[in-house]
């Protein structure tokens, strides 16, 4: 396991301490927590570009049109 030294202002620091206070949760345990999330939003957005990429331009614009005729358009 890694260990990771992170400077942050004290302002910031409380409000962790406080954060992980109201999870019943310590502040290493939290910041694990926020590195899970920020990893996973990454690793979708990479999946999703990757996709998009393989994908068609035309079949992306006709389902975009299907979901506007299905929900209609919120403009």
């Amino acid at each position: 396991m890694a260990a990771i030294n992170v400077r942050l202002t004290d302002e910031k620091h409380e409000r962790l301490k406080e954060l992980a206070k109201s999870k019943n949760i310590s502040v290493n345990k939290l910041m694990e927590e926020l590195a899970t999330i920020a990893l996973t939003e990454y690793d979708a957005e990479t999946r999703f570009k990757l996709r998009a990429n393989r994908g068609s331009v035309e079949r992306g614009l006709e389902l975009i049109n299907k979901l506007q005729e299905h929900f209609g358009d919120e403009d």
